[in-house]
């Protein structure tokens, strides 16, 4: 397997506010590629764990490759993050030190045409992060009622003409499958307005993120996390979660607020941290990053 290249967003920020000391115990709930792991496990050696959680087995594999001069210190976990109360128990982990949500898709996943992820490849219309799952963005458009579709799009993706492509995609999908990323892309396009076409971001951004949301289950699945890592959170620890879109940054808000209110949690920061001018000049896919960060304290 050759050398994938990997630019983990807002890692300065990330290892500084982790407090990470040498003999902590980590959770890496997103591993992806491992480029916060490798990070986080130079700090945390020669004494520290890291227990890695990721859907994507594909990624999985990468991050092992890249972790390999630490994997004495290592756990690599192929499971969704909502499931962090089993995986820290099957780990025999006495809590976590320190926990960390990057939940954004990675350019690995994104640059795959064969996931169907990106607008920009051909490819199949997919967008599992676990290829072991059974429901598919294909399935999603070609068997939901225009009600649910156009549900979707509107709670996952915040599109204000969701009953507008909800249609289309019915009214499409009577003639032929629905089958391509590039298919998917070029209804949405033609089924917009004409001034909603050319923006900023491709039109069909909330439409491929939505599906994406909805296919993974992200949502409830980053709110049950959120719930069990925090109790097997030790003093001291933190947990930092670095978000890419309103939808998540609210959950994560509400979640920290919640704690806070108990008295045993303290917000590190009150505010979003966003990434440096500089980082989204290198990185542009840095650019909607947003993070926040809680600390238990009783």
């Amino acid at each position: 397997m050759s050398e994938v290249r990997h630019t983990p967003v807002m890692l300065e920020e990330t290892l500084a506010y982790l407090n990470l000391k040498n003999g902590m115990t980590v959770v890496d709930c997103t591993l992806g590629l491992g480029g916060h792991a490798l990070n986080i496990c130079e700090k945390i050696a020669p004494r520290g764990r890291l227990i890695g959680i990721d859907k994507d087995e594909e990624s999985l594999a990468v991050a092992k490759k890249k972790l390999k001069n630490f994997s004495k210190n290592c756990v690599f976990v192929h499971d969704d993050f909502r499931n962090f109360d089993k995986v820290l128990d099957q780990s025999n982990a006495n809590g976590a030190d320190a926990v960390l949500f990057d939940l954004g898709v990675s350019s690995f996943q994104l640059d795959n045409p064969a996931r169907g992820f990106s607008i920009k490849n051909e490819g199949p219309l997919d967008m599992r992060m676990d290829r072991k799952s059974f429901i598919s963005a294909y399935d999603l458009l070609n068997n939901l009622t225009e009600e649910e579709l156009s549900s979707i799009l509107w709670r996952f993706g915040q599109e204000r003409f969701s009953h507008r492509l909800a249609h289309s995609f019915v009214e499409a999908r009577d003639k032929a499958p629905l089958s391509s990323t590039k298919q998917l892309a070029e209804l949405v396009m033609r089924a917009m307005p004409p001034k909603a076409r050319f923006q900023r971001i491709h039109p069909a951004t909330r439409t491929f993120q939505a599906l994406r949301i909805a296919v993974n289950r992200e949502l409830d699945a980053l709110e049950e996390a959120l719930r069990k890592s925090a109790l097997y959170l030790n003093k001291g620890g933190r947990i930092c979660v670095i978000s890419f879109h309103s939808l998540e940054d609210k959950i994560v808000k509400e979640n920290f607020k919640e704690l806070f209110k108990t008295q045993r949690f303290r917000l590190v920061f009150k505010k979003i941290l966003r990434p440096s001018e500089e980082e989204i000049q290198n990185n542009v896919r840095s650019r909607s990053a947003k993070m926040r960060v809680i600390e238990r304290v009783k």
